[in-house]
């Protein structure tokens, strides 16, 4: 069998796509041993990315010249407003239109196109070409961002002809695919979709990251250390969190002496929260740290690992770490919205609390702290779901196009 994988983002660090898309590879190796793995790899700017560790039979990576010419800077101005319609995203389509074109597609029993943050470019420069055909089109995100849990983003006519422009490739694709159950039934029924659209979770694979010279990263200093990395957008709220530990230190002095909370954040909000908690010595607001630094932290360093959903409502998005953190085999604490991903896959709730009750927050991430001062057994928060037997599973109903309800 013979895969073509179409990926706009392999980056070691820095970006959960780029953990996910390497993760993908390996198991796509491990699920199919004897294929052919052939990788396309666009990206927007030169970087290094360890692709040698990647199990593929080839990778050729594209250095794509967006820059968009004045004229069509300054037309645009105008076009948008009278039109709807964006020349400058038409001029990005146009140029990975152009390479995607060059490929020899017929030769692949498969082919996968992989998108990467909110503008999904690869998808959509797939549209209208025969590739697209034969394309497992995979959606890391909704679209267009208005769609986004959290989003502020208004519904504009421009986002609204956005919305007609990828129905037309969902049309076109073989079938499509996202990590999330939730945001698999939300992307049919945007869609109106006729062709099912299937749940291929997020994986991690150990094998395609170079973890063993990493030198940097924090060192707890206390018994118990809580750990949480991400971003502080699209709705997260991390201050309810950090309030019900802050009460948690300050009523027992066991809390106190034993447990530390080690926050690495990115966001417009990190300078308040710095200021807000300074007085609080067990919470360490430190800066963002890559992928390796990361992973050395919450495999080795972390006691309890924290997830925050997307909200304040809902999230179909499953968080690119989970499948990271499930092979920590630690436990977690998944704050979240009522309706949401992780509350589908979570199924003992000591690891799954509302993102607006403090109460309750406090109360199970106080009974984590408790569990996990008396034992240090390996815990599995996610189940199999994340296991190797699972995703080939999966992946076969896809290849197959099965009707696989029970997976969903």
């Amino acid at each position: 069998m013979k895969f073509l994988v179409i990926a706009q983002d392999l980056r070691a660090w820095g970006t959960s796509e780029g953990i996910v898309s390497r993760s993908f590879l390996a198991k796509l190796r491990v699920a199919y041993p004897q294929s052919i793995i052939d990788v396309v790899y666009v990206k927007q700017e030169a970087s290094y990315d360890q692709l040698y560790l990647l199990p593929v039979d080839s990778i050729k990576e594209y250095v794509l010249d967006v820059k968009i010419p004045f004229f069509t800077k300054w037309f645009n101005k105008i076009y948008w407003r009278l039109f709807h319609v964006s020349l400058i995203r038409n001029h990005i389509r146009k140029v990975y239109q152009s390479c995607f074109a060059k490929i020899d597609y017929h030769q692949y029993d498969h082919i996968f196109i992989r998108s990467a943050g909110i503008e999904h470019e690869t998808i959509l420069g797939a549209k209208n070409l025969p590739i697209l055909k034969k394309a497992i089109v995979n959606f890391h995100d909704p679209y267009p961002l208005f769609w986004y849990p959290g989003s502020k983003t208004a519904l504009t006519n421009l986002e609204l002809f956005r919305l007609k422009e990828m129905f037309e490739v969902v049309t076109q694709a073989k079938t499509c695919i996202s990590p999330s159950s939730l945001l698999s039934e939300d992307l049919q029924a945007l869609f109106g979709s006729r062709k099912k659209i299937y749940t291929l979770p997020h994986q991690y694979d150990q094998s395609v990251f170079d973890l063993l010279n990493v030198e940097n990263g924090f060192k707890k200093n206390s018994k118990i250390m809580i750990s949480y990395q991400g971003a502080i957008q699209f709705g997260r709220n991390v201050e309810l969190l950090l309030d019900a530990y802050q009460e948690l230190v300050k009523g027992n002095p066991l809390y106190k002496e034993n447990t530390e909370f080690v926050l690495r954040l990115k966001g417009i909000d990190k300078k308040k929260l710095v200021l807000k908690y300074v007085n609080c010595p067990n919470i360490k607001i430190l800066d963002f740290a890559i992928f390796t630094d990361s992973c050395k932290e919450q495999m080795h360093e972390a006691d309890i690992n924290i997830i925050i959903e997307s909200g304040p409502l809902y999230s179909n998005i499953l968080v690119g770490k989970a499948p990271f953190l499930a092979a920590t085999q630690k436990p977690i604490l998944s704050i979240s919205p009522e309706r949401s991903e992780m509350r589908r896959i979570v199924k003992d709730p000591q690891y799954i609390t509302s993102c607006a009750d403090k109460e309750e927050i406090k109360q199970k991430l106080e009974n984590l702290i408790v569990n996990r001062m008396s034992s240090n057994e390996a815990v599995y928060p996610f189940g199999d779901y994340f296991g190797d037997e699972n995703f080939k599973k999966r992946l076969d109903a896809i290849l197959l196009e099965t009707n696989v309800n029970e997976l969903q």
